[in-house]
């Protein structure tokens, strides 16, 4: 997709100042979240042996719980353990169309999770060696990899820690 140039590209960066400056606020300003975090991603996929595949013996993600969805009898809804108990969930709906995946408003553009150096090293070696291919650092993003999982959803492993982004923590860190 084309990316804006001259003035457009600089109407939307004006905008986006406009914006940080009414609701950015500071951190000792901010109300404490109301929630305690992300329980569970929920995303759809195509094959469950092949998504399984992928997240637990590729990227190493430990499937926790594979069971029936509540409310669609036939499908499978399962999880895997992507740290600090959080949880990436996916269903399968037999008989359901599942198109190709398109970037599009309401849908994820990418999933980012954290990994440490020995890990990011790790996932980038494991997808060489599967031939999955990837992008990031040939465009000058050294600490990310994003790649496509079997069903399309982008999945972003970035080496940074949790609540910081660029070097620069965004939330508070609760250990401290």
């Amino acid at each position: 997709m084309p990316q804006p140039e001259g003035a457009a590209l600089e109407a939307i960066r004006q905008r986006r100042a406009e914006l940080k400056q009414q609701y950015l606020r500071p951190a000792a300003d901010r109300s404490p979240t109301t929630v305690r975090g992300v329980h569970h991603i929920a995303l759809i996929c195509r094959d469950v042996e092949e998504t399984i595949r992928f997240y637990q013996d590729l990227l190493g993600f430990p499937l926790v719980e594979l069971v029936e969805n509540r409310d669609y009898a036939g499908s499978s809804h399962f999880f895997f353990d992507i740290g600090n108990r959080n949880l990436l969930g996916f269903f399968d709906f037999p008989g359901h169309d599942h198109p190709e995946f398109t970037e599009t408003i309401g849908g994820i553009q990418h999933v980012a999770l954290s990994a440490d150096a020995a890990h990011f090293a790790a996932a980038k070696a494991k997808l060489d060696a599967a031939g999955i291919g990837y992008v990031g650092p040939e465009r000058g993003i050294e600490d990310s990899i994003y790649v496509r999982d079997p069903n399309g959803v982008g999945i972003e492993i970035y080496e940074e820690e949790l609540g910081v982004f660029n070097g620069e923590p965004l939330v508070p860190d609760p250990k401290l």
